[in-house]
Order: C-alpha cells, then sequence, then structure tokens
C-alpha cells in the first residue's frame, strides 16, 4: 500500500494524524481553561460528554488517531535509520535532520508518558468510572472534574510532572506542526518561516493555557 509503503505516504499519515491531534489540544485546553473561571460550567461539559455514545466515539477516534501516530513515528524513525548512506554522519545537513527527528522521537516518548500519567489521573477516575460503574473510592469524582483538578494539583510534585510535560509538547507541536504543512508541500521560502511562526504563537498558546489549569488548581487546592 502506497501510504505504508513510501516514505511520503507514512509522512503524510503523520501529518494527517498529527493535526488531527493539535485539534483535539485545541478543544481541550479550551475545554479546561473553563474550570479557571467557573467549576459549575465545567462540570456541566464534563457531564455532557461523560460517557455518552459520541464522547465514547469521540474517545475511540481519538485513541486511533493516537495509536496511528505512535506507530508510523517508530516506523518512520527505524526506515529513516536502515536508509542512511554511508558517511551519512559527516554531512552537516544530514546531520542536522537526523537530530530533529531524533529529538522528535525522544519527545514523543516523554509526551507519551506524559499522556499515560493524565490518562491515569483523570480518564480513568471519570469517563472510565463511568463506564463500568464507580467504585467506592471514585464516588462522584467523575461528576465533578473541577474538584478532580483541585485534588491532582494540590501535589506540587505532580504541578511539576506536568509542567514538564507541557513543555516537551511544545517543543514536539512547534517542530511537529510546520513539518506537517512542510510534508504537505507548504514549504517554499515565503511560507515556511510564516509556518514556523505560527507554530510557536500556537504551541505557546496552548501550553499557556494547560499550565494556568495546573496552577489555578494548585492555589486553590
Amino acid at each position: 500500500m502506497w501510504l505504508i509503503d513510501s516514505s511520503i505516504g507514512r509522512k503524510v499519515i503523520m501529518s494527517v494524524t498529527g493535526l488531527f491531534l493539535v485539534l483535539f489540544l485545541i478543544f481541550h485546553m479550551s475545554m479546561n481553561v473553563v474550570a479557571i473561571f467557573s467549576s459549575e460550567t465545567y462540570n456541566d461539559i464534563c457531564n455532557f460528554l461523560g460517557a455518552n455514545w459520541y464522547a465514547l466515539a469521540g474517545t475511540m477516534v481519538l485513541a486511533a488517531g493516537v495509536v496511528l501516530h505512535i506507530v508510523f513515528a517508530f516506523l518512520l524513525s527505524y526506515r529513516n535509520y536502515k536508509a542512511r548512506p554511508i558517511g551519512y554522519s559527516t554531512q552537516k545537513n544530514q546531520k542536522e535532520v537526523e537530530g530533529a527527528s531524533q529529538n522528535m522521537l525522544v519527545l514523543g516518548i516523554i509526551v507519551l508518558m506524559g499522556l499515560c500519567m493524565h490518562l491515569i489521573h483523570f480518564w480513568a477516575k471519570m469517563q472510565l468510572q463511568e463506564i463500568i460503574g464507580a467504585t467506592p473510592e471514585y464516588e462522584g469524582q467523575f461528576t465533578n472534574g473541577a474538584e478532580l483538578i483541585r485534588i491532582t494539583f494540590s501535589n506540587p510534585y505532580v504541578c511539576l510532572a506536568y509542567i514538564g510535560w507541557f513543555i516537551a509538547i511544545w517543543f514536539h507541536l512547534t517542530h511537529g506542526i510546520w513539518s506537517a504543512f512542510q510534508s504537505t508541500g507548504l514549504n517554499n521560502k515565503v511560507w515556511f518561516p510564516r509556518l514556523k511562526m505560527c507554530a510557536n504563537i500556537f504551541s505557546t498558546i496552548i501550553v499557556l493555557g494547560f499550565t494556568a489549569v495546573v496552577i489555578a488548581g494548585y492555589i486553590h487546592s
């Protein structure tokens, strides 16, 4: 299959799934920022989503996007490594490309570890509990997301872990966004600098939004 067998096809899948996940980050950050201003409104949003069929469908689509992005990230990195010519490491421009690719892989692994932490702290105590039926330990937490935010971020070490995760996300996004557009052909001298600037601005807004939620949760805990 062309999308899997060719380097361009693999990059296209990486770009499409990456941009899809970026759209989710916009929604997730916007939703979480609401908790800073109104706990009641945030809880209403959580209850509206909950374990309804559309929320579950969205979760499955999101999970599929994450899995595809991870699988093709490793596949692309492996194929690039196997395809390196002799003398590759002695060429400056190729070393820079290899370094960027390796950094993206390492950053991606850090982002994945942070995602697992986030799922344990929130998804497992909210939507999952609603799906399986809340255990006594988590009774009521999946309907009070704002309180769960305060409980989670009352621990300063957890806050630091999340902020470190957000920093990794920032670096991953700044490179990934313009790289995705570059893979789709927007790599000329006019658009390339603009895309890099937009990627930096967008990534900063996303990370600052998430960080604000963590800080607010800690302050009000």
